[in-house]
C-alpha cells in the first residue's frame, strides 16, 4: 500500500562510540523522588513499602530535542526545568508481565534529559481535574544528551544527578533517593504497555524544580559521565 503523504523519518539519539537510537516512545516517571513529591504538595511514601504505584505519563518521540538549543515554547508564562536519568531499551520486552530480575537485560544504554513542563497549564489542568498532557507532551519538551551504553556507567544508585542554570546548582539527589529504580520502573510499565526496543524512559526528578527564561544555559550531568547542555531560545515566531 502506498503512502499519501511521505513518512517522517523517526527521531535519532546520538550514542556514545558512533551510531544512533531511534524512538519509539518515551514514558515518563512522576514522584519518583520523594522531595520532589512533597515540594509539589503531594505526599510521599515514608517507606519503599507503602509507595503504592508509580506515576507514569507520556511525551510524544518527537518532543527530543538533541541540538542544544530548545526554543521557549507557546502558551506558557511558567516554563521548569526538571533533570532527569533516562533509560534507553534495546531489547523488547517478554509478553506479559517483566520479571524484575529480567529488567535489566532489557536496558540498551543511559542518558540525562530536561523534562520541560509549561508549570501553568499543568496546574490548571490538575486543578480542574483534567488531563494535563498540554503542560508535558509539547515540541522540545524532551531535551536530552547523547546515549552511553550500559556497561560504561555500571551501578547506578552512587550516582549523582543534577542540574546548574547559568552556572548555579538548582537539583541535585543521589540515584539511591529513586523510589522505584530502573527494575521497578520496568516491571510496572509492562503491567500497562509492551515494552519495545526504542522505547526511553525518563525516572523522575529530585526536589528544585523551578522557572527558566530565554537565555538560560543548562547543564545536566551524571556525575562525570554523561553531560547535556542546552540553552532556551526566544520562543519562535510565526
Amino acid at each position: 500500500m502506498t503512502d499519501v503523504i511521505p513518512a517522517p523519518a523517526p527521531v535519532r539519539v546520538p550514542v556514545r562510540g558512533g551510531g544512533c537510537f531511534p524512538v519509539r516512545r518515551i514514558y515518563c516517571v512522576g514522584r519518583n523522588f520523594a522531595d520532589h513529591a512533597r515540594e509539589m504538595g503531594a505526599q510521599a511514601p515514608a517507606s519503599k513499602a507503602e509507595r503504592g504505584r508509580p506515576v507514569f505519563f507520556m511525551k510524544p518521540a518527537d518532543a527530543v530535542a538533541t541540538g542544544g538549543e530548545v526554543h521557549y515554547p507557546p502558551a506558557t508564562a511558567d516554563l521548569h526545568h526538571e533533570v532527569e536519568l533516562v533509560v534507553a531499551l534495546g531489547r523488547d520486552a517478554p509478553d506479559g508481565v517483566l520479571d524484575r530480575a529480567d529488567a535489566q537485560a532489557l536496558v540498551f544504554g543511559y542518558g540525562v534529559g530536561l523534562d520541560l513542563t509549561r508549570r501553568d497549564l499543568q496546574a490548571a489542568a490538575k486543578q480542574a481535574g483534567l488531563p494535563w498532557d498540554t503542560g508535558k507532551g509539547f515540541d522540545e519538551s524532551a531535551p536530552l544528551s547523547e546515549l552511553v551504553p550500559a556497561g560504561e556507567i555500571g551501578e547506578l544508585s552512587p550516582r549523582r544527578l543534577s542540574l546548574a542554570v547559568n552556572g548555579v546548582e538548582r537539583q541535585a539527589a543521589p540515584l539511591s533517593d529513586l523510589i522505584w529504580d530502573v527494575p521497578d520502573i520496568l516491571h510496572e510499565l509492562s503491567k500497562l504497555y509492551a515494552l519495545r526496543a526504542g522505547d526511553l524512559v525518563f525516572m523522575g526528578t529530585p526536589a528544585g524544580v523551578a522557572a527558566l527564561s530565554p537565555g538560560d544555559v543548562c547543564e545536566a550531568t551524571l556525575d562525570e559521565a554523561i553531560t547535556l547542555r542546552c540553552r532556551i531560545i526566544p520562543a519562535r515566531v510565526g
